[in-house]
């Protein structure tokens, strides 16, 4: 069968390379024709666009580039009506993917699967008419959506696990190196870890690693390493670590958590994976308008917590350290309190396993390949 994917970002790219490999164990047949980045390109099939023509995030960058925004969308539209695919898959990226989404029901009839729901539940939760209407099946990757979608909305959906578990779970499964070898490969002391991961785009590093170095930079007894994120070149992170007792590491954030003590992190998918290390951690999130995030929160935002693991567990498992919280004194009296010897530490690590238990053990994107390829064949069969 043909299928169309559209990832919009580097995690909707790796997300969907995962998918499509699931989908050519199901239907070794398969044709791919996608928007998506070079991990969805060493699966194999047709890629149109990169995601770096589409990546723009915030009002100003989408308003600079909205004339590119709207050819992407254009080609991607009569690329799909006339490719002809039996179906489309959108990943996550909801601002261009609902669009196609509407094009497609309305103007083509192909079906409209929808893997890693759009996250309405955190603001714009007026989609979700868009999402009835546009989307014949919408695959969850986080718990709590079920009831969120399903009885606050009345819209059946499929929760298929979440594939960061599966994806650290693969990886504890595989690797092997003991702490002495992973810190002589990294150049690292002998030293306990504390692991910082600022974010992956330059405005969060900016924001919060400053304030990150400074409150962990007390604590002697351990060194301090900083989790480098694929698009970020080492030039900018020298601006802030220089002069400083950091050390970093890049593209072995899996291995650093694996060999951590404790860690600071921005919010976001980082949060989950830090916990399904089982390691304890504070949440750090600065924004430069406190003022402004206060009201949003107030007005706009409707969830209780910004980390995955909050949310998860429908409770502060983890500190968040958000706006006008956020402070060195406060990262450090935060991370003092989750340390070896710490209550707060043990107590942290309980609800982990309570986090861990509440995703499950499914695989997502097998579970998600299964009810795929068993959907359109019932189709063709109709």
């Amino acid at each position: 069968m043909k299928y169309y994917i559209i990832a919009g970002e580097a995690s909707g790219d790796l997300h969907a390379s995962h998918l499509m490999r699931a989908l050519l164990e199901r239907d070794p047949e398969a044709d791919f024709r996608f928007f998506g980045g070079d991990a969805m390109q060493a699966v194999g099939g047709t890629m149109v666009r990169h995601y770096r023509e589409l990546a723009y995030m915030g009002f100003i960058p989408v308003l600079l580039h909205l004339p590119t925004i709207l050819r992407n969308m254009h080609q991607c539209k009569d690329d799909i009506r006339q490719w002809q695919p039996d179906v489309v898959i959108l990943v996550d990226y909801p601002g261009f993917n609902l669009k196609i989404a509407k094009y497609v029901h309305q103007q083509l009839q192909i079906p409209v699967h929808y893997y890693i729901s759009p996250k309405i539940w955190a603001w714009k939760e007026h989609r979700i008419k868009n999402i009835k209407r546009d989307v014949d099946e919408l695959f969850s990757i986080l718990p709590f959506e079920v009831d969120f979608y399903e009885k606050k909305h009345h819209y059946p959906i499929h929760y298929v696990g979440n594939p960061t578990a599966d994806e650290v779970r693969s990886f504890r499964e595989g690797y092997n190196e003991s702490p002495e070898a992973f810190r002589q490969r990294h150049g690292l002391s002998d030293k306990p870890i504390i692991a910082l991961l600022a974010g992956s785009r330059q405005q969060e590093i900016k924001d919060n690693l400053s304030a990150m170095i400074e409150a962990a930079k007390d604590f002697s007894d351990y060194q301090l390493v900083l989790a480098g994120a694929p698009s970020i070149d080492d030039d900018y992170y020298r601006k802030f670590i220089e002069g400083q007792p950091v050390s970093l590491v890049h593209n072995d954030t899996y291995a650093l958590l694996e060999h951590s003590t404790a860690a600071l992190v921005t919010s976001g998918t980082a949060t989950l994976e830090t916990a399904l290390f089982n390691v304890p951690q504070v949440v750090c999130y600065e924004t430069n308008f406190h003022w402004l995030f206060k009201m949003l929160r107030r007005l706009l935002l409707k969830v209780k917590y910004i980390s995955l693991v909050n949310l998860i567990a429908d409770r502060e498992v983890v500190t968040e350290l958000v706006a006008d919280t956020f402070s060195a004194d406060n990262i450090r009296q935060e991370l003092q309190r989750i340390l070896p010897g710490q209550p707060a530490r043990e107590q942290m690590l309980q609800e982990y396993a309570e986090v861990r238990q509440a995703l499950g053990n499914k695989v997502a994107p097998e579970q998600a390949a299964n009810i795929m390829v068993g959907l359109l064949e019932k189709r063709l069969r109709d």
